[in-house]
């Protein structure tokens, strides 16, 4: 029908969408977020060609693109040949780049943008975490699991001391950021083809609630606490939120989950990663589906 109504305002002598000057349409892509430039770009060859443009990307891009490129290439990298290869590669290309999923410290982190917002979201791995107990297999095991991005989990079957610490330190874009510990109240396995769980080992932690802490090199602080609840699914619990104000240097976090209180073991845990990302992606898909 599109295609119809441009023959025909040709044939009459009107103006047809891709008539439309090239500047013009990539005005209006400055004011899209980055799927629906990418759905302009099939409407016609004017609408790609405007689509492609570096500035509409680099407008969409986080103003510290060049170090997040260099550490997508090296896990850190000289960032002035980041910043010499970042000028040299389209903006459209950097953006996808980035929206990959990027490792560093040895494949126990990832970074990426999200592609719809060009936000900056980050996983920690449980093996790049510090879990009291975890070289005892009387307490802790690491179990495989192919809902987890790293294919394993690090599962509790009982202790009494339970303390989960972790850091990381990232040039962040500026900006708000939550950050959530992803965990699973039983042991998630498969049979007969159907996903099921474990229930066994599951108990303590309807008795006092877990503790999370968050605190940030420059002094911001968070803390939250909540009984474990929702078994058989996973569940990212809220630590706490931080802001970035300078994207060019480096932020050091520091977050852990305990429970160490031990008049009680608790049992029946897995804990897969640790997540942040932007304040309004995670309040968009909320606690249960936030990835």
């Amino acid at each position: 029908m599109g295609g119809a109504a441009s023959s025909t305002a040709r044939r009459g002598g009107g103006t047809a969408l891709g008539d439309l000057p090239e500047s013009c349409i990539a005005e209006v892509m400055l004011r899209l977020n980055p799927t629906e430039i990418c759905g302009m770009a099939r409407l016609s060859r004017t609408f790609r060609a405007a689509a492609s443009g570096d500035g509409v990307w680099e407008a969409k891009l986080p103003r510290n693109y060049a170090r997040l490129l260099a550490a997508a290439g090296a896990g850190g990298g000289d960032e002035e040949a980041a910043a010499l290869e970042a000028e040299a590669i389209p903006k459209n290309e950097v953006y996808a780049r980035l929206c990959r999923r990027n490792c560093l410290d040895g494949g126990t982190k990832e970074f990426w943008l999200d592609k719809a917002s060009g936000g900056t979201c980050m996983t920690i791995y449980s093996r790049a975490l510090s879990i009291t107990g975890i070289d005892d297999r009387r307490y802790w095991n690491y179990i495989p699991n192919d809902e987890s991005r790293f294919r394993s989990v690090a599962y509790l079957s009982q202790i009494w001391w339970f303390e989960v610490r972790g850091e990381a330190e990232f040039c962040f874009p500026e900006g708000t950021y939550s950050l959530f510990f992803r965990v699973h109240l039983g042991r998630p396995f498969k049979q007969l083809g159907r996903r099921v769980y474990s229930a066994e080992n599951i108990h303590g932690w309807d008795i006092k609630p877990v503790r999370f802490q968050l605190l940030t090199s420059d002094g911001q602080q968070a803390q939250s606490k909540c009984y474990l609840t929702d078994p058989g699914v996973w569940i990212n619990h809220h630590v706490g939120d931080f802001v970035v104000k300078n994207s060019n240097e480096p932020l050091n976090i520091q977050f852990a989950m305990v429970q160490i209180d031990c008049t009680h073991t608790k049992g029946g845990l897995c804990v897969d990663s640790v997540v942040v990302g932007p304040q309004h992606l995670a309040r968009k898909k909320g606690p249960r589906s936030y990835e």
